[in-house]
C-alpha cells in the first residue's frame, strides 16, 4: 500500500478536491455529498491517495460537547470518513483516521457517530455509553439510538464514559 495524505482546510481545497471528496463521499454514503460540502463550516480534511486518485477521506470540524454537567469541551467531530470501495481492506481508510487522530491532538476529545463501530474500535476509538444528549435552543433532545465513539487526545484526561454526553444541536445529523 503506497498512499499519500495531505491535509487541508476547507477554504483551501482545490475546486479539483471539492469535486474529488463530493464524488468519493457520494458514491461511498449513496447521497448527494455537495450538500455537506456546501454547509458553513469550517472543516479539515485528509486526503488519502492513491497516485492521482482520491481514494479515502475524512475530515473533522469544531463542535462543543458536555459531559455530565462540566463544563463545554471544544471537540473533533470527525465527518464523511470514506475509502472507495476498490480500495477496502488495504489500509487506506485506516491511515486516514491514523493522520486525523495524529492532528487532533489539540482538542478536548474527539468524536465520531459511526456505521461500523467496531472498525474505529481497533483503531483507538471508544464507545460511549451513557445516555446522550443534543441541545438544541433551550431543549435537550435525548438520543437513545444513536451510537457515538470518542477519541482521547492528550489533552482528554479521565472520561468517564458512562456519564451523559451533550452535543449542540446543527442542522445535519444529530451526532
Amino acid at each position: 500500500m503506497v498512499i499519500e495524505l495531505h491535509t487541508v482546510p476547507s477554504s483551501a481545497l482545490t475546486p479539483a478536491q471539492t469535486d474529488d471528496v463530493i464524488t468519493l463521499c457520494s458514491e461511498v454514503f449513496r447521497l448527494d455529498y455537495a450538500f455537506y460540502m456546501n454547509l458553513d463550516y469550517e472543516r479539515v480534511h485528509v486526503l488519502g491517495y492513491a497516485g492521482s486518485r482520491l481514494v479515502a477521506h475524512a475530515l473533522w470540524l469544531t463542535r462543543r460537547l458536555r459531559i455530565g454537567a462540566g463544563p463545554w469541551l471544544t471537540a473533533a467531530d470527525v465527518e464523511g470518513v470514506a475509502t472507495h470501495a476498490d480500495y477496502r481492506g488495504r489500509g487506506y481508510g485506516s491511515a486516514v483516521m491514523r493522520r486525523v487522530q495524529q492532528e487532533i491532538g489539540d482538542f478536548d476529545l474527539g468524536v465520531l457517530s459511526p456505521s461500523r463501530a467496531d472498525w474505529y474500535e481497533r483503531l483507538g476509538w471508544v464507545r460511549w455509553q451513557g445516555p446522550l444528549y443534543i441541545l438544541k435552543d433551550d431543549a435537550v433532545l435525548v438520543t437513545p439510538d444513536d451510537c457515538v465513539l470518542v477519541y482521547r487526545t492528550p489533552r482528554s484526561g479521565d472520561l468517564d464514559v458512562q456519564a451523559s454526553l451533550t452535543g449542540e444541536w446543527r442542522p445535519f445529523e444529530l451526532w
